[in-house]
Formats: structure tokens, C-alpha cells, sequence
């Protein structure tokens, strides 16, 4: 059997992000066989620019390393999911897409909605109509989610979802083109998560600030996303959203965990706006429709065409945060595991995703 991506065109959009990184790297590596070319499409030529650096070696270059950008394996692409032309320009050549663009802060959603439906709602579609119009042959599009997506409270889970109906609907106008979904929660060490920020008021000897001591969180690191989303090109069938079966913890258990046995404090300073205490990866009315492949769940599609009869579920309710916690032991061995307990090791994973 040939390898999923032996031969294949990749297009990562938003491919210079933390997850879009780990993927590249992922891809090139050919444990899933050898793509013909991975091209990373965004609007950011300064990450870009670094990202090549690094990839050929270099510290420091001036703007000659861009000639014969598409003779390489790895290729750069400037353009915005936004933009229609530039996408469609970039979907031209392509067997397979992920795409990881998306405003994705929650504060910066909440006070600029329609900046999040341009990118996260109007990028996927973007996407969708390009295919359809153009007649492209693209064979696989996954859309990457959030666990936010699920019961959604704030701009960015809301629009999340609209990219999943946007994607899984699109099953239907492009039939020669398979459009699956995957959706996780917080990725451990990843900017703007909580583990840089505890390790960082360590340093400074504290207090380490708790929301509240009763919130949760799934733990999932960056190669189990990637894990997650590969596993939706393989697997996946029209219209799946795969979803990584991962543990989960009280966010004071890392926060203690982080501590160890120094003489810092925690102080509580309550739950953020558009913040909720446990998170959410299937809802109970997805529970339904969800069944188990490998190491996921895999929510069905609500739409009757996609499906020819409802599965047996595998899940008597929603797959929340709050169910079979890690007990604080468990949540220290897991940061243990992977090279979370020191500032060294953020600082390593830090470097990787910049």
C-alpha cells in the first residue's frame, strides 16, 4: 500500500503557526511516505523567512534564499485565506490541504468579531469555492478545530464551528474532494498557554495566578495534534472530525506540579471573559453519532447524505474535561515526560515554535 503522502502536493495554510512547524517537520521526515512538495501559505514573510533559514541551515541571509523557492521540496508561499485569488493560486497544485490559519485568541476575537469570521469562517470557504469553481482535483481538505468549537461561548469557538459546518458541508458541492475535520484542546507549552506563563512567575518567585481551583484542561502535545490530524487523512471519511482521546488535569495540579517543593504561592484571580471552567471535545448531542477509531473518536456528520445509518455510540455523554482527571502525581509524570518541568525545557520547545 503506498504511503498516504508518497508523491503528494501538500498546502499548509497558516503554516509558519506552532502546529504548522511540527507538521512540516512532520511531513519531510517521511515517516508517511515522501511529498512531492510542502508548501507553507501565509501572509507573514518574516516568520517565512526564518522558517526557510532554518530549514536550510542558516542563521543569518539576506532575500537571495527566496530565488528557486519553487524547486525545493519545501516551498513559501505569501498570501492570505481571506483573499480569494491567492488561495486559489496556491490550490492550483495541490493534492492535499490543512488548514491551521486562523485568529485564534480568544480577547482578540471578542473585540474583533468580523476579523475572525473573515479568517476562520469566510478562509474555509474561501477554500471550498476555489475547489468548486475551478473544478481543482484536490483530494483531501482538513480543516483544523478547536476543542472551543464544541458548546461554544466566545467569538473564536463560534467561528470554529461555522469552518466545521463550512467544511463538512462542502462534502456535498464537491464531491471529488474528501472534507474532514479535526478538533483538539490546548496544546501543552504552546504560546499563549498556561505553562510558559506559570514557569515564567516561578522565576520571578511568583504568586503562580489560578483562574479557579476547580478548572480543567486536556493536556495534548503538539506531535498529538499532528498525530490527530494525519490520522483524518488516513482514516477519515467524509465529513469525520477526528478528535484525539487525551487526559486531562486540574489546571492547580500543574500549577503545583510546576512548583515542586519551592516556597512560591498561588493566588486566585478568577475566570477570564469568554473562559470556561471545563472544556468540552464532543457535546452530548454529538456523543451520539460518535464512534471510536484507534486512538480517536470520530464524530459522524449530522447530515443524512454523508451517512447511511446512524453507529452505535460510543459515548453514553459529552467527552469533557472534568471526567477521569489525572490525579497530581499523574499530571507531574506527564510533564515529566515531556521535558515540561524546567525552564529549560519551555525555553527548548519556545525555540522550536518562534
Amino acid at each position: 500500500m503506498t504511503p498516504t503522502f508518497e508523491g503528494k502536493r501538500v498546502l499548509i495554510t497558516g503554516g509558519t503557526g506552532s502546529l504548522g512547524k511540527v507538521l512540516v517537520k512532520r511531513l519531510l521526515n517521511g515517516a508517511h511516505g515522501v511529498p512531492a512538495s510542502v508548501t507553507v501559505f501565509s501572509r507573514d514573510e518574516a516568520k517565512q523567512h526564518f522558517m526557510r533559514l532554518h530549514y536550510q541551515q542558516r542563521t543569518v541571509a539576506t532575500d537571495e534564499v527566496i530565488f528557486r523557492n519553487f524547486q525545493q521540496r519545501l516551498r513559501f508561499r505569501i498570501g492570505d485565506v481571506r483573499d480569494y485569488a491567492s488561495l486559489a493560486a496556491a490550490l492550483c497544485d495541490t493534492d492535499i490541504v490543512f488548514n491551521a490559519a486562523a485568529l485564534k485568541q480568544v480577547p482578540s476575537c471578542e473585540y474583533f468579531p468580523w476579523e475572525a469570521v473573515r479568517t476562520n469562517v469566510e478562509g474555509a470557504h474561501n477554500i471550498v469555492r476555489a475547489i468548486s469553481e475551478l473544478g481543482l482535483p484536490v483530494q483531501c481538505v482538513v480543516g483544523i478545530s478547536t476543542d472551543k468549537a464544541c458548546k461554544p461561548v466566545n467569538v473564536m469557538g463560534m467561528t470554529k464551528a461555522l469552518q466545521e459546518r463550512v467544511f463538512i458541508q462542502a462534502n456535498l458541492s464537491c464531491r471529488k474532494t474528501r472534507f474532514v475535520c479535526a478538533r483538539y484542546g490546548n496544546v501543552l507549552a504552546s504560546r499563549g498557554s498556561v505553562i510558559p506563563l506559570f514557569l515564567e512567575q516561578i522565576k520571578h518567585g511568583g504568586p503562580v495566578t489560578i483562574t479557579t481551583p476547580d478548572m480543567t484542561r486536556f493536556l495534548l502535545t503538539l506531535e498529538d495534534a499532528v498525530d490527530t490530524i494525519i490520522a483524518a487523512v488516513e482514516h477519515g471519511e467524509p465529513g469525520d472530525t477526528f478528535i484525539p482521546r487525551v487526559p486531562a488535569a486540574r489546571i492547580v495540579d500543574i500549577a503545583q506540579a510546576l512548583i515542586g517543593d519551592r516556597p512560591i504561592k498561588t493566588e486566585i484571580v478568577g475566570v477570564r471573559p469568554g473562559e470556561k471552567i471545563h472544556e468540552s471535545l464532543i457535546s452530548e448531542e454529538e456523543a451520539t453519532r460518535t464512534v471510536t477509531k484507534e486512538s480517536w473518536y470520530v464524530v459522524r456528520p449530522m447530515l443524512p447524505e454523508l451517512v447511511a445509518s446512524m453507529p452505535v455510540s460510543a459515548l453514553d455523554g459529552e467527552y469533557s474535561s472534568d471526567r477521569d482527571l489525572l490525579t497530581s502525581e499523574q499530571a507531574r509524570e506527564l510533564l515529566l515526560r515531556n521535558n515540561l518541568l524546567s525552564a529549560a525545557g519551555i525555553e527548548e520547545e519556545q525555540e522550536l515554535l518562534a
